[in-house]
């Protein structure tokens, strides 16, 4: 798998080819996705919020990179990332931006399968899904999902943002690392007015598959006592999460990131510990 880290020299990657597809909250704005072959392995390429007019305006890649970042200081399983100065062609343009990379998670005569499909043909008459997902014996996966996607304010936890790998063959299945986190954090601020007026401790509604649109609620749902996580999130941690991150977002939005993260990960552990 990729380690977390950022190519700042600038690639040309200008022979990808890009695909629509629109974001599942409902945000306003197109989201790009591409793939190609590297050595014999499948590459998945996303861009963030993309606009025909004025290019790349969000910073959803940014945040994929850093929450790949917090997860393996938590010593959570995830996909990791990495972060790519490139030029890409987009319908005949050419653009200067961030793109995030990620390799194929499924091992060799895996298939995927996305959780909302499975649990309806899985799923016994009146289950609910987070029954449907303890029986299966995924609690401690859904214990540390809803405590990631508190933590990052994941607005977009839907039905196909969790996935079930399957190989026929071998009649194994597992479920796959977290991954898609570029709709958390301060996704939603492009100017330095809407990062100053973001409140970073608002329970904002959010698209969860498991849970209800609450992410502090669904602290409630976890069933491990104490903390699901295998090691703590320390202040001196910031240097890690933010580093190498000047000139590709402001310093503003860095500091606010962080900001939310420790805040809402010291609620989190005070919630889990009283």
């Amino acid at each position: 798998m990729f380690e977390s880290r950022i190519i700042k020299e600038k690639r040309d990657l200008t022979y990808l080819k890009w695909s629509h597809v629109r974001s599942s909250s409902g945000t306003a704005g197109t989201f790009l996705k591409s793939e190609s072959i590297i050595d014999g392995k499948k590459i998945y390429y996303k861009l963030s919020n993309f606009d025909p007019v004025n290019g790349v305006i969000g910073h959803e890649c940014v945040n994929e990179l850093i929450v790949d970042r917090l997860l393996t200081l938590l010593g959570v399983e995830h996909l990791s990332y990495e972060l790519i100065h490139a030029d890409i062609d987009i319908e005949g343009r050419i653009y200067n931006t961030w793109l995030c990379a990620s390799e194929d998670f499924k091992k060799p005569g895996e298939s995927k399968t996305a959780l909302d499909n499975y649990y309806r043909t899985n799923a016994l008459k009146g289950e609910s899904r987070l029954d449907f997902c303890r029986r299966m014996g995924w609690t401690d996966y859904v214990d540390t999902m809803l405590a990631v996607d508190y933590i990052i304010l994941n607005r977009d936890r839907h039905g196909a943002n969790i996935e079930v790998l399957r190989n026929t063959r071998a009649h194994t299945f597992r479920i796959a690392p977290l991954f898609d986190h570029g709709l958390s954090l301060l996704y939603s601020c492009l100017n330095e007015k809407d990062i100053k007026a973001f409140d970073v401790m608002a329970d904002r509604p959010c698209q969860n598959f498991l849970g209800s649109h609450s992410c502090l609620d669904n602290l409630d749902l976890i069933s491990r006592k104490g903390d699901v996580f295998p090691t703590r999130l320390k202040e001196s941690d910031k240097s890690i999460l933010l580093n190498d991150l000047d000139g590709i977002i402001p310093s503003i939005l860095a500091e606010k990131i962080w900001e939310m993260i420790y805040r809402r990960y010291l609620t989190y552990e005070s919630i889990r510990n009283s």
